[in-house]
């Protein structure tokens, strides 16, 4: 039953905008950061330690994927928040605090909700799309 599962969410990723993929990228770290979060409250260290690493796995993925030429200042501010989110979970796996991953979290669903904002808006106005596929 499992294979029919890992097929499945393999299929969707690679059918997937770049678009998709980004907010699934998204929704996993602020999955994991969730994770992260609850396994400290259960003081299972290893549980955090694993959870924060997949976290940062994402967040290393999401930074390495930025276009400064075409980004300008909108990238480097996504540099900057990924690095101050690489800091805070990397502060909360060292000192097993969930404070600096809550703060994590706020960032993250901000910018879920910025990127899932800004594709509907791409998306209901096509000279916009057309725009920025150009770019």
């Amino acid at each position: 039953m499992s294979y029919g599962l890992g097929q499945y969410k393999k299929t969707s990723v690679e059918t997937a905008s770049r678009e998709q993929i980004l907010l699934m990228l998204y929704q996993a770290a602020i999955k994991n950061c969730k994770k992260a979060i609850e396994a400290i409250d259960q003081k299972n260290i290893a549980k955090k330690g694993e959870y924060i690493g997949k976290m940062q796995d994402i967040i290393v993925e999401l930074s390495n994927s930025l276009d400064f030429e075409v980004g300008g200042d909108v990238a480097k501010e996504l540099d900057s928040l990924y690095d101050y989110l690489m800091f805070s979970s990397t502060q909360a796996n060292i000192k097993i605090e969930k404070q600096p991953l809550e703060a994590c979290l706020k960032v993250l669903n901000t910018l879920y909700d910025g990127w899932t904002e800004a594709i509907k808006s791409l998306k209901t106005n096509p000279q916009q799309q057309q725009k920025a596929a150009n770019e």
